[in-house]
């Protein structure tokens, strides 16, 4: 077999997107300058080549935006429910015409595969606006009394990992319920947001009803403590999530958190195990482990934990990392120079404790952000590998004897997000799912999502739902 790692640039792939030089910030219709001219750069993970500058928005800016959100709620939310719809699905038309476009975008700002942001991201992305436009003028039937109205400005900051299907979980709904919106996408993933406004600039969207504000982590402080800001939406790390929980204590601020997760993924001694080896794979090497819900802690039945590790061991050597933009990638770059940092300090202390590490042979490319896929076995709850979330493409291996074990190990875990669950009879993965301590869990397949589906976690994972009906009440005064 050749070099898994490999990178052999797509230029072809490129050639579908037209990336300004740079950006402004996307304020009442308009895209503008931030008021004390600051910008940042956003690479491209791969290559660490710079794509655009971006403009940081400062609390003036964040003021403006908010100022902007608060004017247009009057007669957005003023406009009947199947007026805000038509804006809904054509902004979801108009992402289907832009499809590959947008996936090569987000492919070059993130790192991730273009196989996932083409096949998963983007029609996901449609599909939420598709799926909230419908329910645009069915509020009063949604189960939350017959006459449930918008709550107001919406402040929403959305992490790197997923930005475009992020930003679609939470302007969809926000915008269908007849909020507006000033979102604040990740620093290190603009591109895909921005190139959004312009789409919603084509559907006709009204101004101001959708502003977007890029920075850092100053301008996200910002928009979450602007005093006019009604709703707060945050997708991220938990220890961001405790520091925003704290800010807005005391305040009139509704608030969805969706924050981390250690997601255990259980193979029963009665699963498919071919089926299971692909399901592990899916569940960890997906967007390269950065994914809150990935199946990062692996509990294997001790009977078949063997035929597992040998199985997947053989599947992870068919895995082939590099160039984001070649389809027959199958893990692409770690998005950013801190995050790669982050995977190298846990794994380093990972193989200090005494755990034995296994990672795909073959030599990175010399430029840009990369990580192997990793396993770890030998782990026990002890390891910091095994309670902290990696964010990366990195695997723990435990085994247990009975149900009544997998699920105490898979529930000693501070975070409550997600969970698979591998076997072929039905009553023991229901009993299974029945005692998990996880907002989500997967039988027989991980990390598949519907817009229709609710999705959020408990303990440190957050609270609030997103998606489906549920994904409404959280943007209605009800």
């Amino acid at each position: 077999m050749g070099n898994p790692f490999e990178y052999a640039p797509a230029p072809e792939s490129r050639a579908v997107v037209d990336i300004a030089p740079a950006y402004g910030l996307f304020i009442d219709g308009k895209f503008a300058d931030a008021a004390d001219g600051g910008r940042l750069k956003t690479v491209n993970p791969a290559t660490e080549e710079v794509l655009s500058e971006i403009a940081v928005g400062g609390e003036a800016d964040v003021d403006r935006a908010v100022k902007a959100a608060r004017k247009a709620f009057k007669s957005w939310s003023a406009l009947p429910g199947a007026e805000r719809a038509k804006f809904l699905f054509r902004i979801a038309r108009l992402v289907q015409e832009h499809a590959r476009e947008l996936a090569v975008l987000e492919s070059i700002d993130n790192g991730k595969p273009i196989r996932e942001s083409r096949d998963v991201d983007v029609p996901l992305v449609a599909a939420h606006f598709f799926y909230y436009a419908g329910w645009a003028d069915k509020l009063a039937h949604a189960g939350f009394g017959p006459s449930p109205r918008p709550i107001g400005v919406a402040g929403q900051v959305i992490p790197w990992n997923f930005p475009l299907l992020m930003l679609a979980w939470k302007v969809a709904p926000a915008l269908a319920a007849g909020n507006t919106v000033v979102l604040k996408p990740a620093e290190t993933t603009p591109l895909t947001a921005l190139r959004f406004a312009e789409i919603c600039v084509e559907a006709g969207l009204p101004d101001g009803v959708l502003n977007i504000v890029t920075g850092a982590g100053e301008t996200g402080r910002a928009l979450l403590a602007h005093p006019d800001v009604d709703k707060v939406a945050f997708t991220g790390s938990t220890g961001v999530g405790k520091e925003i929980a704290r800010a807005i204590a005391g305040t009139r601020k509704r608030v969805t958190l969706e924050l981390g997760g250690k997601a255990a993924n259980i193979v029963y001694d009665d699963a498919a195990i071919d089926s299971a080896v692909d399901g592990i794979v899916e569940g960890i090497f997906f967007n390269g482990g950065q994914v809150c819900c990935a199946g990062s802690r692996l509990l294997v039945q001790e009977s078949v934990a063997d035929e597992v590790m040998e199985s997947l061991t053989r599947r992870i050597r068919t895995l082939r990392v590099g160039d984001p933009l070649d389809k027959n990638t199958d893990v692409g770059a770690i998005n950013s120079a801190a995050q790669l940092s982050r995977i190298k300090e846990l794994v380093a202390v990972g193989e200090a404790e005494g755990a034995e590490r296994w990672s795909l042979a073959g030599d990175l490319p010399a430029k840009g952000f990369w990580f192997p896929p990793t396993v770890f076995t030998g782990v026990t709850q002890a390891h910091r590998i095994a309670r902290d979330e990696i964010f990366g493409p990195v695997l723990t291996v435990q085994t247990f004897r009975t149900p009544a074990e997998a699920v105490e190990k898979a529930n000693n875990s501070a975070y409550g997000l997600s969970a698979g669950v591998w076997t072929e009879k039905g009553a023991k993965a229901l009993w299974t799912a029945q005692r998990l301590r996880a907002g989500v869990v997967w039988t027989n397949t991980f990390n598949k999502f519907d817009p229709t589906s609710p999705f959020g976690g408990f303990k440190e994972s957050g609270f609030g739902r997103e998606g489906g009906r549920h994904g409404l009440e959280a943007y209605l005064d009800v």
